[in-house]
């Protein structure tokens, strides 16, 4: 499957050409036709004329923006096509009456899709997890049963991922195993490749939310802001351990990211080189479009596809009251 998604890497300037996106730079002219553009990232300093952001916003394009770092700048997030005045305020209501209850489901999912992922080690004779999936399986539930408030709630998420993290030493090279997790900045070749995995999960998500009627500013785990898309950050977590730790996993454990040649020496091999993030870009882009047979919908979707469900899925409990279940990478729902 071809992407719809562009990935820039050098400085240019974006400009409009009939119905094609110009992109100039220092090795020539380059053209992109509009109708096969979704999603634009630029990772170097680009310009951008108006008529282009006037096409752009028309066709829909979301354009994100990264630092020299690969940490998230923002985004050129078009006009909203798909706004329901009364499903923002039910969402609004939803988060005041059942933010506890749509969090734990969350963190539920995360644990789900950690102990799937594990298992997979598990089987293949990394004994040394099982307390690691059996704490997803069994005693998660446990502690957000007597979960009362957002910040114990949270504290059991922490708990999850503070888990996972210190089984990576089981299963993964010594080069690649982390003490603790560190985002800004990252202070090793595994935080580097997680916070840059994490960043695009979420632009990402910010994409197939845009699809729907949902308002990317009212979010349910973590706490709504002005400065940030926090809804897109709730739904992305769910598919973290599907998409980016499996991405992660395979590209170190197959010897495909090498801390010597796909990180910058300089900076400790705590960012990944272009040639790196190049890449990890393109395992990822494969694995974000890899498709599976959904067993209510009878037809295949991709995991890039699964978010935006995820998104429906949301909307079902804020206007119908049924359950929501985030994504489970073991029953592919």
């Amino acid at each position: 499957m071809k992407s719809e998604s562009k990935y820039i890497f050098s400085k240019g300037d974006f400009t409009r050409s009939d119905f094609s996106i110009k992109f100039k730079n220092e090795s020539g002219n380059f053209y992109l036709p509009i109708e096969k553009v979704k999603e634009l990232y630029c990772f170097n300093d680009v310009t951008i004329s108006t008529k282009l952001l006037d096409i752009l916003a028309t066709a829909g394009i979301i354009v994100h923006f990264f630092n020299y770092y690969g940490n998230y700048i923002g985004t050129f997030y078009p006009k909203e096509n798909l706004i329901s005045g009364r499903l923002i305020v039910k969402q609004v209501e939803t988060f005041q009456n059942y933010r506890i209850e749509i969090a734990k489901a969350f963190v539920k999912g995360i644990a789900q899709n950690i102990k799937s992922i594990l298992y997979h080690y598990y089987r293949h004779g990394v004994k040394e997890i099982k307390p690691v999936i059996d704490f997803c399986n069994k005693d998660v539930e446990k502690l957000l049963s007597k979960a009362k408030d957002i910040k114990q709630v949270l504290s059991v998420e922490g708990k999850i991922w503070a888990e996972f993290y210190d089984s990576f030493k089981f299963f993964l090279p010594e080069d690649f195993i982390i003490n603790k997790r560190v985002k800004r900045p990252p202070d090793n070749p595994m935080n580097a490749l997680i916070s840059f995995g994490n960043t695009l999960l979420y632009t990402k998500t910010i994409s197939e939310i845009y699809n729907t009627h949902l308002d990317q500013s009212i979010s349910f785990l973590h706490e709504p802001s002005e400065a940030r898309f926090s809804l897109s950050l709730d739904l992305s977590e769910v598919f973290k351990p599907v998409v980016v730790y499996k991405t992660i996993f395979d590209l170190v454990n197959n010897k495909k990211i090498k801390v010597e040649k796909h990180f910058n020496a300089k900076l400790n091999y705590s960012l990944l080189n272009d040639e790196g993030k190049k890449i990890f870009i393109s395992a990822f882009e494969d694995r974000l479009n890899q498709t599976f047979e959904h067993p209510v919908l009878k037809r295949k979707i991709t995991y890039k596809h699964a978010i935006r469900l995820d998104g429906y899925k949301l909307i079902k409990f804020i206007t119908e009251g049924k359950e929501f279940i985030p994504f489970d990478i073991e029953k592919k729902k």
